[in-house]
């Protein structure tokens, strides 16, 4: 018999007599693609559209290719990613708001439809490599634990390789959790000047040359976790900017606006906005404002405009990568922003964004601009959460009104520059263009044909394109522009929607929106608002959100209560939004049972943002608290077998907390700032405190701080919810926001 009868079925055949079988596989034809996403880069905020900041890389693709100065993406992150990598309207493709909630409705899912094919998906069919690196923030929370459902998760939908973060934002000094194709990544301690965009880009560098050497064309999606929140940059980065913005916002704006107009930028008689005014959405002038105030808003501009370097820094490298490789001539390289400057700092900044987000979203305002001002020299380290106010991101978005989130132009007009094998160079297009329109360029471009699925309405990136309406929407602010005219509302939650709310703009001559002719033109308002409504019936817009945030309060069927969780020595990190389960507006109990005694960290739970810790040091129990970066200390004497740490929620947003020893209770905190949304950011962790530590002391004594004896199991008892909890009031709140319908 041969030595190869019965394999594959070829009984007593030789490979020479046999006929060779290959499976059909795509030859694939057609250049490079990559995309580099910024997060929360306005408008202005490169040199090539009117910046103070150098950015040399992104102004010599501007030079190589074709820079846009009418382009928009939606007013928030995950509807411009989903938009962007589907061709399909945000809400169409299940993606009208973050995702990090999913209150029921198709428009609003948090993930992007499985009826929507990707770009990755699309050209991985086709025979390209697909690598995606940096932010993803397309998976809804609750799915993204080392238990999944992954149906979600870049490689499945589309990409070959994967290397960043699933959520919103993360610590760009020390990121709460990275995940490398379907794992997350486990880190202890990051190395001294560790630094995420530098990280990613390397990243990004090291996929692509891979491609090349394997001779396969690839398509990369590098969305850079910069600018947003929080601020932190290299320190020497941060050098470069001192003192740069002590004339302040104000001053900044008009030699922005001026550049814009050297530039060409901008319309022939443009008008730069006024201050933005609006009530909630102000801005002082900069004059107004008091010299410790006007110190510690500087520096969060120098932070900020790091970032900005930074990013440059890192197009800079990929495109020499591409250069060296012989592969930058044969790529389509395409920049863009996914939202405009963010004003999530607020009045005053933050260096403290977690801090911040709670404050915007309740009654209680933790704000505490002296102790800004008072850790100056840390904002942008690794010890603070940093965002800057919403005055910076007035100018980021100069000339327009307003900022992310609002559908006015502040929100989404933002920096498009492309450049593509045997395309024009050094050339500015004025005509408008939508970001569902990178789609089918990239189609053109590329020769490969999008299979079917939702319906896409956008169109190649060419001179000449048939005139269309697109709507916007974002937490009730609304928007639809056609032609000439464009109508956009600013919508103050919880009041009656209505045609009283359209402003319309004369966008040939007004493109920064400041003469409302609504009051002129009713037939024009009553006509764009019809085709509005048209539209947001067709791409699954419905419900809006009045305002109540009714939408954070609803979880599907599946998302049950939490309960008690026993987490085993030495176990990976239990990731953010599981951890917070346990935890969030109620009270709860964590048992520490000790097999071996030692010194180390018990259990933690956070970082430098807010979290808490348990931990023996010199035979003492040590319990602190990180209140949003304002530390409470509890000392408990000498440890014993069990330690308990028992926290009650009695409303108001605080907590009490009382630590036992063998069940004696060894001491109690009261009046505890109680960490809620997305802190603590970093999840629970037994036996260490894995990257960013909860007490900065504690970790510059001992850095992760492993615990040196034996650790039976730590138990998580999750209790009642605090008094005023929102899972509390569903029907109320459901009830408050019928009134609008």
């Amino acid at each position: 018999m041969s030595a190869y009868e019965g394999f594959g079925g070829r009984v007593g055949r030789t490979f020479a007599g046999s006929e060779s079988w290959w499976p059909e596989r795509p030859a694939p034809r057609g250049p490079n693609v990559v995309i580099v996403l910024v997060d929360d880069v306005g408008f202005s905020d490169l040199g090539c559209y009117g910046s103070e900041i150098p950015t040399p890389h992104l102004d010599a693709l501007a030079g190589d290719g074709v820079q846009w100065t009418d382009f928009h993406v939606t007013p928030m992150c995950s509807p411009t990613r989903a938009a962007l990598l589907t061709g399909v309207n945000p809400h169409l493709a299940g993606v009208g708001h973050v995702a990090n909630s999913d209150p029921g409705f198709p428009g609003y899912a948090g993930e992007i439809s499985a009826q929507a094919p990707t770009l990755a998906e699309v050209f991985r069919a086709a025979g390209w490599l697909t690598m995606a690196v940096g932010k993803w923030h397309l998976t809804k929370d609750s799915d993204m634990s080392d238990a999944g459902p992954r149906h979600t998760w870049p490689l499945q939908r589309g990409f070959d390789r994967f290397y960043g973060f699933l959520e919103a934002f993360t610590n760009h000094h020390h990121p709460h959790r990275l995940i490398r194709d379907n794992s997350a990544v486990e880190v202890d301690r990051y190395p001294d000047g560790y630094y995420l965009a530098d990280d990613l880009t390397r990243e990004a560098v090291d996929l692509v040359t891979q491609a090349s050497l394997a001779g396969r064309p690839f398509f990369l999606y590098l969305a850079h976790g910069a600018a947003h929140a929080p601020l932190q940059a290299p320190a020497g980065e941060i050098l470069r900017f001192r003192g740069k913005y002590q004339d302040g916002w104000d001053a900044v704006r008009q030699r922005r606006f001026a550049r814009q107009r050297e530039l060409g930028i901008l319309p022939e008689g443009t008008r730069l906005a006024p201050r933005n005014r609006e009530p909630g959405d102000d801005v002082p002038a900069w004059d107004e404002l008091t010299d410790g105030q006007q110190r510690v808003f500087a520096r969060y501009m120098e932070v900020y405009a790091a970032m900005i370097a930074s990013i440059d820094r890192s197009v800079g490298t990929l495109r020499r990568t591409l250069a060296d490789l012989g592969q930058l001539d044969d790529t389509v390289f395409l920049f863009t922003s996914d939202n405009g400057a963010s004003r999530e700092g607020e009045e005053h900044g933050t260096t403290q964004y977690l801090r911040t987000l709670l404050s915007s979203n309740s009654r209680h305002d933790r704000e505490d601009p002296d102790a800004d001002l008072a850790r100056l020299d840390l904002i942008g380290g690794p010890r603070t959460l940093a965002h800057y106010p919403r005055g910076w991101a007035m100018a980021s978005n100069t000339p327009f009104r307003l900022y992310k989130r609002n559908t006015h132009a502040g929100g989404h007009a933002v920096p498009l520059l492309m450049s593509w094998p045997g395309g024009p160079r050094g050339e500015q297009r004025h005509d408008w263009a939508y970001v569902t329109d990178i789609f089918p360029t990239l189609m053109h471009l590329t020769g490969v044909e999008a299979p079917e699925g939702l319906p896409r309405e956008g169109t190649s990136l060419e001179r000449d394109r048939p005139p269309r309406g697109q709507y916007s929407e974002l937490q009730g602010h609304r928007g639809y522009v056609r032609g000439e005219w464009e109508i956009v509302t600013r919508h103050a939650p919880l009041t009656p929607f209505g045609e009283h709310e359209w402003e319309l703009y004369h966008r040939p001559t007004d493109r920064t929106q400041l003469d409302d002719l609504a009051a002129r033109h009713p037939e024009v308002v009553k006509e764009l608002a019809g085709a509005w409504e048209e539209a947001a019936r067709a791409n699954q817009v419905y419900p809006l959100d009045e305002g109540s945030r009714l939408r954070y309060l609803l979880r599907p069927p599946w998302q049950q209560d939490a309960v008690p969780v026993r987490l085993p020595p030495h176990a990976h990190t239990l990731e953010r939004w599981q951890a917070l389960q346990l935890i969030q507006w109620r009270s709860f109990t964590v048992t520490v049972r000790i097999a071996r005694p030692g010194e180390g960290v018990l259990v933690a739970h956070g970082g430098q943002g807010g979290g808490y810790l348990l931990y023996i040091e010199d035979g003492e129990v040590v319990f602190v608290q990180n209140g949003y970066g304002v530390p409470h200390e509890l000392r408990a004497g000498p440890p014993g077998e069990t330690v308990t740490l028992a926290v009650t929620a009695p409303g108001d947003w605080e907590w009490r907390a009382r630590v036992e020893v063998d069940g004696q209770v060894r001491g109690e905190l009261a009046g505890l700032p109680m960490l809620a949304a997305f802190c603590p950011m970093e999840g629970v962790d037994v036996g260490v405190d894995r990257r960013s530590p909860v007490s900065w002391e504690v970790f510059e004594r001992h850095g992760p701080f492993p615990f040196s004896g034996e650790l039976r199991e730590v138990v998580y008892t999750p209790g009642a919810f605090a008094p005023d909890a929102g899972s509390a009031f569903v029907d109320l709140v459901r009830q408050i926001g019928l009134r609008y319908e």
